[in-house]
Order: structure tokens, then C-alpha cells, then sequence
């Protein structure tokens, strides 16, 4: 409505004189806030205030998790918590109140006269909220009418996890939701997956697929249901975390969705090793942190893009999207073991000074558990260290919806060939091994290749006199 209780009660009683004294409380909504690209929906993890708590502004009201980070929801305006809209672990779409917050009262005095008024107002509330039902019941008759039958809405997340778990669509519509309109939640398929591995539930009987003239143009992917486990005395049975569980179905979905292909190529990065050696002392006396090989990697990576901008979208269908910003992820592990990728948005307009810096600080925000829903959303290409356990080369899969991801191997002294005037040498350098992994679906070997390549080539054509 377009206006509020205490701007009449101004109004009609401007002195305020001979009235009983009351409290007014206006009504702010908290709203579940938007998590970055293809995140539409959070499940309560735990609530921080009660009922009746006073909350501070920008005071953190519960925690929220989704598929890739977990995270605290602050309050932009102070006030007292009324209600709570969700149960811990349930499911919240971005962009749905979550809960409702009493804001700072309004001091007035209740008469007959303001009495009628809000009468009147609550009156005509009440028919809109009627009309307002009526309306939404209308449109989902229509729906209903315009709808398949058997046809229903689920999450990406819930058709991900039932691909995993080789639950068919036949089987999952006959799963009963406890969301809205009977919808089936994150919840709801596990506790059934769970259900159905303990033979609390029937396979179901699925009737043979009629017979068709013309074959789809789609083709069909079985996915084979996983293999039965058998289970020793002596075996310790280890329940996966949240986040893990995350990241399964993460990778899973992208082995399904991309054929992956992966190029190598050995880089001579002498040039970085001598040169870092040179002014690693003084940046970190300078700038009091550390310089490390990751922010060179990235420039290198962000300046092949620019040549090679293919490597820079995504797939949506049958069309391409070109994605004209650069954020390269960097994937990062846990101190937990798992794996989260925060992302440096704009890389190609910083420096090698902003790289470091933002490289650090993301870094710390990780081993900490403070990032934000921002800090590892919009990632358009992703690099990976496996260098840092030791490892020479790896074979990394694509985090979609992105179509290439680089790991980078540990830096090794080798013998190596050098052209010189006198003739060839051999020589100890450092060198390492580039692992290019791409979507075959818009990525071919030829464009693939050269772009690990040309990464190479700035690795190994960098200025060992460059100032910093």
C-alpha cells in the first residue's frame, strides 16, 4: 500500500494530546541474497539469533550454504527478529524472504479515530490478500491445464544428484516433495536415495518404453547405477561432509555434460625461478606479503586469452556465449581436504602487484573459511596447482559452466637442449609440466593446443630484468 500507519497517525493527531501511548512496528523483510552465477537456491545451515533477539546492522542472522561455498547472512537494517520463514536445513530461493525483522518502533497513541483507520486498513488488506490468493490459484489452474501430464519442475541440483545416483525420471516423479506445490527438494531426493540403499523402498516397476517410428534427435546417456559395495569386519565407514558430497555431484555432472580432452605442454620457466629468487625479498619487505608463482601463471593465462578468445565462454544449448569479462579461479585446497575455487574478477586489468595481492588475500580468506558468495562466483577459466603436492602433471576436470581448466605441475631442475651460436648444450633448467584440459563439444585440439602453447611461450619468454 502506499502509505504507512505512522504517517497517519501524524495526521490525524498532530499534537498527540490525550491518547494512550503504543509502540508501532514497522516490518523489514530479509531477503535470501543472490550467490553469483547459476546459484538459485540455499539451505539453512544454522541460525544464529532466536526468535525475540535484537540484531545489530550488518550483525550476521543465520548461516546458509550452497553448492560451492557456505556463508553468513547479515541484516542491512537494525531491529528485533520476529519470525524465521525457514527450519534449519531447509531450502531458500535466492530472492525469497527469509525472515522478518521488527525495525525501530514508532512512538504514538492509539484513539478511536486511528482505531477505525486501521480497522479500515486491515479490512482492506485482508480483501487483498483474498483477491491476491485467488488470483495465484487461477494461474496455477491454468498451469495445471497447460502442463503434461506426470511433467514436473526440478532444481538443476536435484537432477544432478538423481543422474548420480541412477535414479530415472520415471522412478523420481514418483518421490513425494515436501516444497511448494509438492516439489521435490535436495532433502527430499537424498532421504530417499538413503531410504532406497537401506531397502526401506521397492524398486520401482517401470512399465517398457513404447515403440516409436523415428528415432530421437537427441541421443539417450545411460548412466549405469553405482556398484554394489560389500564391507569388511575390519573396514571404517566414513560419512562424507556436506561440501564433499557437493563436490561429487559437481564433478560427476561435469564428466557428464563435457568430453573432456587434455593437452600437454613442458615449459622452460627458468627465467621466473631466477627472477623471483631476485625480488622476493624485497616485494615482501616492500609490500609485507609474499610473492609466489601464481600470479605469473595467471598474467600468462590472461594474456593468452586475449589471443585466443574462444577459450573464454561458455555452452548453453546449442549456442556460445563469449564471455567479454576475465575471471580466472584458482583452485584452492581446504585445510578440511576439500576444494574450493575463489575467483579474481577482471584479471587482464590488474597488474602483476594487484595479481599477488588479490592472489594472497583470496588465498587467506579460504584457509579461514571467509569467503563470500562473491568471491567464487563469475569464474570464466580456472587454474590449478598440482605442483604443489608434488605432483608433475595432472589430468584436471572442467568446472562447469566454464570449458577449459589449466593445472600447472611442480617446477623440477632437468637437463635440457639449448640452441645456442656455438652449437647445442646441455643445460640444468626448471621446467614444468602445462595440463590443458577443454570441452570437446567447442573446443578442438587444434585451438586447445595452442592456447596451453602459447601460454608456455609467455612462461618462458618472461623478462628476467623486469621491475616490480
Amino acid at each position: 500500500m502506499g502509505f504507512k500507519l505512522s504517517q497517519i497517525f501524524a495526521s490525524l493527531h498532530p499534537s498527540g494530546k490525550g491518547l494512550v501511548h503504543k509502540t508501532i512496528m514497522a516490518e523489514f523483510q530479509l531477503i535470501m541474497p543472490k550467490m553469483g552465477e547459476s546459484i538459485a537456491e540455499a539451505t539453512v545451515i544454522r541460525w544464529l539469533k532466536n526468535e525475540g533477539d535484537v540484531i545489530e546492522a550488518d550483525e550476521s542472522v543465520l548461516e546458509i550454504a550452497t553448492d560451492k561455498v557456505d556463508s553468513e547472512v547479515p541484516s542491512p537494517k537494525a531491529g528485533i527478529l520476529l519470525k524465521k520463514l525457514f527450519a534449519e536445513n531447509e531450502v531458500a530461493k535466492v530472492g525469497e524472504p527469509i525472515a522478518v525483522i521488527a525495525l525501530e518502533g514508532i512512538a504514538s497513541q492509539e484513539a478511536p479515530a486511528i482505531q477505525a483507520v486501521s480497522s479500515q486498513i486491515g479490512k482492506a488488506e485482508e480483501k487483498a490478500m483474498v483477491l491476491e490468493n485467488q488470483i495465484q490459484e487461477t494461474i496455477h489452474v491454468v498451469s495445471n491445464t497447460n502442463t503434461a501430464p506426470g511433467s514436473k519442475f526440478y532444481s538443476p541440483l536435484v537432477l544432478n544428484i538423481a543422474r548420480t545416483e541412477g535414479i530415472a525420471m520415471a522412478e523420481l516423479e514418483s518421490i513425494s516433495g515436501t516444497g511448494s506445490e509438492g516439489r521435490v527438494t535436495k532433502k527430499d531426493i537424498l532421504q530417499y536415495v538413503s531410504d532406497k540403499k537401506n531397502g526401506k523402498v521397492a524398486a520401482p516397476v517401470t512399465a517398457p518404453a513404447p515403440q516409436v517410428e523415428k528415432a530421437s534427435s537427441k541421443p539417450s546417456v545411460s548412466i549405469p547405477a553405482a556398484p554394489a559395495i560389500s564391507v569388511s569386519g575390519g573396514d571404517e565407514i566414513i560419512q562424507m561432509d556436506r561440501m564433499r558430497k557437493l563436490i561429487a555431484d559437481h564433478m560427476v555432472m561435469s564428466k557428464h555434460v563435457s568430453p573432456h580432452v587434455t593437452s600437454f605442454v613442458e615449459a622452460d620457466v627458468t627465467n621466473i625461478v631466477r627472477w623471483r629468487d631476485k625480488v622476493k625479498d624485497q616485494f615482501q619487505k616492500r609490500e609485507g606479503e609474499k610473492i609466489t608463482f601464481t600470479p605469473i601463471f595467471i598474467e600468462a593465462i590472461v594474456k593468452a586469452i586475449k589471443d585466443f578468445p574462444m577459450i573464454n565462454i561458455s555452452v548453453d544449448g546449442d549456442k556460445i556465449i563469449k564471455r567479454k569479462d576475465i575471471n580466472i579461479g584458482m583452485a584452492t585446497a581446504l585445510p578440511s581436504g576439500n576444494l574450493i575455487v575463489p575467483v579474481i574478477k577482471n584479471a587482464d586489468r590488474k597488474n602483476l602487484i594487484g595479481l599477488t595481492k588479490e592472489v594472497n588475500e583470496l588465498a587467506n580468506k579460504a584457509r579461514n573459511n571467509k569467503l563470500s558468495p562473491d568471491d567464487i562466483s563469475g569464474g570464466t577459466y580456472t587454474l590449478t596447482n598440482v605442483g604443489g603436492f608434488g605432483n608433475v602433471m595432472g589430468t584436471p576436470i572442467i568446472n562447469q559452466p566454464q570449458v577449459a581448466i589449466m593445472a600447472v605441475g611442480a617446477i623440477r631442475k632437468k637437463p635440457a637442449v639449448l640452441e645456442t651460436e656455438d652449437g647445442d648444450v646441455i643445460a640444468i633448467r626448471h621446467m614444468m609440466f602445462l595440463s590443458h584440459t577443454y570441452d570437446h563439444r567447442v573446443v578442438d585440439g587444434s585451438l586447445g593446443g595452442s592456447f596451453v602453447r602459447r601460454v608456455a611461450d609467455y612462461l618462458e619468454n618472461f623478462d628476467i630484468n623486469r621491475d616490480i
